[in-house]
């Protein structure tokens, strides 16, 4: 054959195509897979996808990093719980962790716009109850808080009268942590500086964390909700109160015990703003300004009765006398189904994640959804009866 002879171009035969077509979709799909969870674990794809998307007009997530402290109250899905993430400077606390096992996604997702080092300074387990502890120990598919990130110090409730599944994964959970250097101390130890534990951490930047004393860390009460661990975040003349589930003793107590409590800038709407919490003895003496519940408006979870889906008619008479800046995490979707009774089937963001922001003793409000406060919303004047003293705000 003469050197300059053309060479024939080898083609494929079909089973060669198919074999090359096949690889090449398995490449791109393992290309792609790699890029989703990296992407995931990186918060790329946080605001556009999953439960906290935001709108950035009213989310800005380079302000709420610079604040010098940010209360974050995080949706939970559609059942309530209580999940808030606070950052103070250089410090990372996580108060509660969502109604299910699988809430650590989310508040995963959540709190990995904020803490870049995989390091909670501070956990705070307000009670043993399933809606405030569940995303702590996860499940094999979905990790919990405690495998997730290093905790350096938790600080949980003294006593429970709890002997379900839930609070057992919990304390395994829990245990593993203390195992790989954890340091756990209950309320009561705090509060007497017992163990190498503070009533009072310094978070820098003139920002404290009070552990408050209430007689129910020591004394037995049928209502697990009285346990719940007490404290309040300060900066300067700002002051943040959050009580857990605390009911109507609790409050008396912790009032009693606590007579110098200062009028709250914020108060966290305790019990998912519940009938039975949030009472008068209370918010006389605190007279909060701002108030954010961490519920799912009109939820039929724990009653059919839709006087007493949270934020209850209760709830809102009494708050109502001291404010109108009153928002709520997430909202309901329910449907009647053929037996007569109302099922909840989802929800959707109220006002969202919720940030309560300050600098400087100047105070910041933002929304991941929408910034209309309770007294203003579709949902309270088709579900409440508008106190006559909101009306005249």
């Amino acid at each position: 054959m003469p050197d300059d002879a053309p060479v024939a171009k080898r083609r494929l035969s079909p089973k060669q195509k198919k074999l090359l077509a096949i690889c090449l979709a398995v490449f791109t799909v393992l290309v792609l897979t790699t890029l989703i969870v990296l992407g995931y674990f990186s918060g790329w794809f946080s605001g556009i996808f999953g439960l906290h998307k935001y709108d950035k007009k009213l989310y800005n997530v380079k302000r709420i990093a610079n604040e010098d402290l940010s209360v974050h109250f995080l949706q939970c899905g559609e059942y309530n719980g209580d999940c808030i993430y606070v950052k103070a400077g250089e410090n990372d606390i996580l108060i509660d962790a969502g109604p299910r096992d699988k809430s650590a996604n989310a508040i995963d997702e959540y709190i990995r716009r904020f803490c870049k080092d995989g390091i909670l300074e501070y956990v705070v387990v307000t009670h043993a109850d399933g809606d405030h502890i569940s995303g702590f120990y996860g499940t094999k598919a979905s990790p919990g808080i405690f495998e997730r990130y290093e905790c350096k110090t938790i600080i949980e409730f003294a006593k429970t009268n709890k002997t379900t599944d839930k609070y057992y994964s919990y304390c395994d959970a829990r245990d593993k942590e203390i195992a790989e250097g954890a340091k756990c101390y209950s309320a009561l130890e705090c509060v007497r500086e017992q163990r190498g534990a503070k009533r009072i951490y310094d978070l820098g930047n003139g920002v404290t964390m009070e552990i408050l004393y209430q007689e129910y860390y020591e004394t037995y009460t049928s209502t697990e909700n009285d346990y719940s661990v007490c404290l309040t975040l300060n900066a300067g003349s700002i002051h943040c109160l959050l009580t857990g589930d605390l009911q109507k003793d609790g409050e008396a107590s912790l009032v009693k015990y606590n007579p110098d409590l200062p009028q709250m800038t914020l108060y966290k709407g305790a019990h998912h703003g519940s009938r039975t919490s949030s009472n008068e003895v209370l918010l006389s003496k605190i007279r909060p300004e701002y108030v954010c519940v961490c519920c799912v408006a009109g939820s039929v979870e724990y009653t059919q009765d839709n006087k007493k889906t949270f934020p209850t008619q209760d709830f809102v008479d009494r708050i109502s006398s001291y404010t109108d800046n009153v928002f709520v995490t997430n909202l309901a979707k329910v449907k009647r189904s053929k037996t007569g009774l109302l099922k909840t089937v989802g929800c959707k963001a109220f006002n969202g994640d919720i940030v309560f922001g300050c600098t400087d003793g100047r105070v910041s409000m933002y929304f991941s959804e929408s910034n209309v406060k309770l007294k203003d919303s579709v949902w309270m004047s088709e579900n409440r009866t508008m106190p006559a003293n909101w009306g005249e705000k």
